[in-house]
């Protein structure tokens, strides 16, 4: 999963009843000093936007954006004294500062690792080449996801109708790619971003902008993950490079993250918001709005501010969530990579991870303590396994918020066999040119370099000239867009023409996408540790449950064969 950044400081406010409120200091009006800043502010619920919005101008900010649906809104103001002054009206929920505007570069870079994302690098194994089966593509073949969750079978019933959008919230989709291009919706897509050069401290987030205004076009990805996800969501079977899960579906790009992986809150939920207006049947989500791993209500290690600022995410998210919903999107989630029962969540000793170095250990109470949108309400959530089918070492589990399982690599799966730490265990999708020149697996002239094709980078070239490019990576980033790709074939299937267009109800395409998943029962013994893969105690993880419903699998393996031939039952429950 891709963790998120939201750039936030929340409130100086007192407690009472767990909730922030103005006290008798908040008469006095602090003076407002420092430099140009953003702020996102949260309209109190049973508010009017506009009542908000005057409480920023009264304040002494200048209102920028407004999102009338959640009631969030992005404001500039000094950096200092203006979130007092706002909170003490009684139309705000919470204040929080996103980002400071026009800093110089300095030489720090501010990036989200991605260690469990992009593993690979050891041996790579043999691809087994078999006879391909009609629709499919040239390196379906490496593609062991796909013929895991039977798409290669579900085509033959339903390849994806056009009719059907799925949006991918995420860092952008190359829209150029070949295997992208024939299904990607530029009108329809939107980027919700602006390209950030440095942050607050002058340390770098994105760099410098590529292009005019700083916002990227809608066809572009400078990180790659975005692209990636909707590869395995809706490659078109075109007889060149890979086919997605759902290769007949329309792609829509609605971009909050940034070109490092961040993604702030407002963009987030503008983003969620749009996909509801925009008739939007499906999203997938690989991600959880930083900077908090656990947004925790009233955590002792946590000052009041930082309270405050994680219930204005929880809130905020939900409120986005529940839009979406109540407009038709069916939300599909990763559960996350910190090998963690989510009912039962680790301590914490990465947040806030921003700014740099200033995170600190916090013991998490799942009651009062939630991951988003992960946690958020109307979520699917899918865990990621290998292709052995067992659990993989990174994927978050546990009975509580777990949906369903798919296919989303694991590297070190076949420990004491030949598949042991190769690339093909992974999850190959497209990959943009110009971040493979970035990160060094693509040279100036277009060939996979030495450093590349140690990775599995592979190149594909079309008899008329055109060339994609495909990388492996791992996550439950990588499991979710095949269950996406499945709900977009449920939709597909089984929609029909409505007041808002051709769709499915968002309850209706979790009970299919539950109802018709492969059971996979517990391992025996259920206790599994990963101490021969190499990794430590933390790790070690108890699948509980039946084979109907557990922890490691959830409902089961996605199956999308199953879900278009045998899925009606469900629709009608």
């Amino acid at each position: 999963m891709r963790r998120t950044r939201l750039l936030v400081t929340a409130l100086a406010l007192p407690l009472i009843g767990g909730l922030a409120v103005a006290g008798p200091q908040a008469a006095a009006q602090p003076q407002l000093s420092g430099a140009a800043t953003e702020f996102t502010v949260l309209t109190e619920a049973g508010q009017r936007v506009s009542a908000a919005e005057q409480a920023i101008r009264d304040a002494g900010g200048t209102v920028l954006h407004s999102n009338t649906a959640v009631g969030l809104i992005t404001a500039s103001a000094p950096a200092n004294g203006f979130v007092e002054r706002v909170s003490s009206s009684g139309a705000v929920y919470g204040a929080a500062k996103a980002t400071s505007i026009g800093k110089a570069p300095k030489d720090k870079a501010v990036s989200k690792p991605d260690a469990v994302e992009k593993e690979s690098g050891g041996t790579a194994g043999k691809s087994q080449v078999s006879k391909k089966p009609a629709g499919t593509d040239p390196l379906d073949d490496e593609l062991w996801g796909l013929k895991s969750v039977r798409s290669d079978l579900a085509r033959t019933v339903q390849p994806g109708d056009k009719r059907v959008k799925v949006g991918v919230i995420d860092t952008g989709i190359d829209g150029s790619h070949p295997d992208i291009a024939p299904n990607f919706d530029a009108a329809d897509s939107r980027n919700f971003t602006r390209d950030i050069p440095t942050d607050e401290t002058g340390a770098v987030v994105d760099g410098p902008c590529e292009y005019r205004g700083c916002v990227d076009p809608v066809d572009h990805d400078d990180d790659g993950h975005g692209t990636h996800v909707a590869g395995t969501i809706a490659a078109a079977a075109n007889g060149f490079g890979i086919s997605g899960v759902a290769p007949g579906v329309t792609l829509v790009n609605i971009r909050a993250g940034q070109d490092s992986g961040y993604f702030f809150l407002q963009p987030t939920v503008d983003a969620l918001t749009y996909a509801g207006d925009a008739g939007i049947d499906v999203v997938n989500m690989s991600f959880y709005v930083d900077p908090w791993l656990y947004n925790c209500a009233n955590n002792p290690a946590d000052s009041a501010e930082q309270r405050l600022e994680q219930r204005t995410i929880v809130e905020a998210v939900t409120r986005a969530l529940d839009y979406a919903h109540n407009k038709g999107v069916t939300s599909v989630v990763a559960l996350g990579n910190e090998h963690t029962d989510l009912s039962a969540p680790q301590p914490d000793a990465t947040s806030p991870d921003y700014p740099a170095d200033a995170a600190y250990d916090r013991t998490i109470d799942n009651a009062t303590c939630l991951s988003m949108p992960t946690e958020g309400p109307h979520t699917i959530g899918v865990g990621a396994f290998g292709p052995s089918g067992a659990k993989a070492d990174y994927s978050n589990y546990g009975t509580e918020q777990i949906s369903v399982s798919a296919p989303g690599g694991y590297y070190r799966d076949g420990f004491g066999t030949d598949w042991y730490r190769t690339n093909e265990n992974e999850i190959l999708s497209a990959y943009p040119r110009n971040v493979g020149v970035a990160e060094g697996n693509i040279d100036a002239d277009g060939n996979v370099t030495p450093e590349g094709a140690a990775l599995g980078v592979q190149k594909a070239v079309a008899a008329d000239g055109r060339v994609g490019y495909y990388q492996y990576l791992q996550g439950t980033s990588m499991a979710t867009p095949h269950a996406t790709g499945v709900a977009a074939l449920i939709v597909s299937q089984y929609g029909k023409p409505g007041k808002g267009g051709f769709g499915l109800s968002p309850d209706a395409v979790q009970r299919v996408i539950e109802g018709t998943a492969a059971h996979v029962a517990c391992p025996v013994p259920r206790t599994v540790d990963y101490l021969d893969e190499g990794r430590d105690a933390s790790y070690t993880a108890t699948c509980t449950g039946s084979p109907s419903f557990n922890g490691f699998y959830g409902h089961g393996a996605v199956d999308a064969y199953a879900a278009v031939t045998h899925g009606s039952e469900y629709v009608r429950s």
